[in-house]
């Protein structure tokens, strides 16, 4: 005798196997919502559109929008996201090149002051390793060869923001002092020249601070 045909039956909602697959599904989508969200750690930033020259002022039709990867969070806080305000007048220290981050050291509001652009010549070997746009230097002037008053005690200058550098290994190759432009608050600037102006070949040197 043939036993009759049985036809497999659709899981109930009351199947266990159902709820066991719903819940696979579910934590599936939930952990590739999380690794996607991980994986991209990009900021958005402010990128310079064409060129910029120093003394340009700036406005959001300059400037460009792009996603980059910072390794480090302090590399972050030298430039301006694009979720920063950025300043109403926003006018460049140094020339900024297309396609460059914009950096707050070269913006003169985003420094934190309204600083006097004043340019130094220190001896390429003396100048620290660390010594970048935008760190905070003391400045030391000594008395040349020739003699001369020598500076009071302590720093000509305090605190000072480097705007730009000029290439060290040029300098060095021809044997010239390196070009360092600062961003000196103008109430200093006059008794900066004084200290410069008591000795016929002062020499500067530079001791980094800060960032």
């Amino acid at each position: 005798m043939v036993p009759p045909a049985t036809r497999a039956s659709r899981p109930g909602w009351r199947d266990p196997r159902l709820w066991i697959g719903i819940a696979i599904v579910a934590v599936s989508v939930v952990v590739g919502a999380r690794v996607l969200a991980s994986a991209d750690d990009t900021v958005q930033v402010w990128v310079l559109a064409d060129d910029a020259a120093q003394g340009q002022q700036l406005s959001e039709a300059d400037l460009e929008v792009r996603r980059v990867r910072f390794a480090d969070d302090a590399d972050l806080d030298r430039y301006f996201t694009a979720d920063d305000v950025l300043p109403d007048d926003l006018t460049l220290d140094r020339p900024v090149g297309a396609g460059e981050l914009l950096p707050r050291s070269a913006v003169a509001d985003g420094g934190g002051d309204d600083g006097v652009v004043v340019s130094v010549g220190v001896s390429p070997l003396t100048v620290p390793d660390s010594l970048v746009e935008g760190s905070q230097v003391d400045v030391y002037v000594l008395p040349g060869a020739g003699g001369g008053r020598p500076q009071a005690d302590g720093p000509a200058l305090t605190g000072v923001r480097v705007v730009s550098v000029a290439a060290l290994d040029d300098s060095l190759a021809t044997g010239s002092e390196a070009k360092v432009d600062l961003a000196v608050a103008p109430g200093d600037v006059e008794g900066f020249y004084a200290v410069l102006g008591a000795s016929d070949t002062p020499t500067v040197r530079l001791s980094v601070v800060g960032p």
